[in-house]
């Protein structure tokens, strides 16, 4: 299972010092703590993408970019760009350019976000989140893997003989991902495209999403660009400390804090489910302990779903900089070789993008 870094840049105050961040050092700290995963030996580091909130990250591919130029290996993904509020077309040649950029290093991730009030930013109705993002999925994969597409739907205006420039260095595509899962229907989408599903896994426990991610795995039809198997990916908030104890008393103020905000910013809606309490929430979708608890929680999560792919949160809730990269150091050094020796257990091949 790859182990990688998620970052989606809340900028909310210290619950100890009520300090709160820069938009400056916030953005430079993204970079930062990309660099020192790829130090430390993590596989990726995702972004996320949100607007009109204290989630600050908008523009994913830009801060990528900046990741890219001070790193070599690391891959380079989305946790999720927001493709149902973004021009499709535009997205290729931001992300193709990004790959040429970084050597082949981009893997995007799509989804349809969880705040409702950023379609009405874009001028774009909530109910139709859903058929934007299957026809503007369907049409970026187009754009990537034709030499030139005519396309006609009903978000956006149509296309005519259109040839996208630059081409990416993956081809005939970077891997894609769709975020969902909390659905059949994107499932099923994911699926039928033969892209990878990425679990919206921070705010319920794993087993959640099992009859979801089977159902995926019935539908999987490779495609070109896409991994030859199903493939699937989860993401977690997760706090390693040198023991349990130390690392639960170190995390609480930061990680229920970080929910009591999320509270606001999403109101809960859309099916969204509230936060349960801070031991509930440790003993379900939440992974805080010492480095041998971490890693059994990980092979846990791995076992239950067939994991290909999982991404730590560590970042959130007006945690240090300097906190933050402590957690993530002990992690790769304490947590990642445990699971190195383990052997994954999964209901289908794992795919290598």
């Amino acid at each position: 299972m790859r182990l990688g870094l998620m970052i989606l840049g809340d900028l909310v105050p210290d619950p100890h010092t009520g300090r709160v961040a820069s938009q400056a050092e916030r953005h430079r700290a993204f970079v930062e703590l990309a660099v020192l995963a790829e130090e430390v030996g993590l596989d990726s580091v995702w972004l996320g993408e949100h607007h009109f909130c204290d989630y600050i990250l908008s523009s994913p591919a830009i801060v990528l970019a900046a990741i890219a130029e001070r790193t070599s290996r690391i891959r380079l993904g989305t946790s999720v760009a927001l493709l149902p509020n973004l021009d499709p077309v535009r997205v290729a040649e931001d992300y193709a350019t990004l790959d040429l950029l970084s050597g082949g290093r981009v893997e995007l991730a799509v989804g349809r976000g969880i705040v409702p009030r950023v379609y009405e930013g874009f001028g774009q109705d909530p109910e139709d989140a859903r058929t934007l993002q299957e026809e503007r999925l369907e049409l970026l994969l187009r754009l990537w893997t034709e030499q030139e597409v005519d396309w006609e739907g009903t978000t956006r205006a149509p296309i005519r003989d259109l040839r996208v420039e630059p081409h990416p260095a993956q081809r005939p595509h970077p891997p894609v991902w769709l975020g969902g899962g909390s659905s059949k229907a994107s499932a099923e989408l994911a699926g039928r495209l033969g892209l990878g599903l990425l679990l919206p896994s921070v705010l319920a426990p794993p087993e959640a999403f099992l009859a979801q991610v089977e159902h995926y795995r019935e539908h999987f039809r490779p495609a070109p660009g896409g991994p030859p198997a199903p493939t699937v990916g989860a993401c977690s908030h997760v706090h390693v400390g040198p023991d349990a104890a130390s690392a639960r008393a170190r995390w609480e103020p930061y990680h229920m804090g970080y929910l009591d905000w999320l509270g606001d910013v999403v109101r809960w809606g859309g099916g969204t489910p509230r936060p349960a309490p801070y031991e509930a929430m440790l003993a379900g979708p939440s992974i805080c302990g010492g480095p041998t608890e971490v890693a059994d929680r990980l092979a846990a999560m791995r076992d239950t779903v067939g994991l290909d792919v999982h991404l730590a949160m560590f970042d959130h809730g007006g945690m240090p900089t300097d906190l933050v990269g402590e957690t993530i150091a002990r992690y790769a050094d304490e947590v990642a070789p445990l699971m190195a020796h383990d052997v994954p257990h999964v209901t289908s091949p794992p795919g290598k993008l």
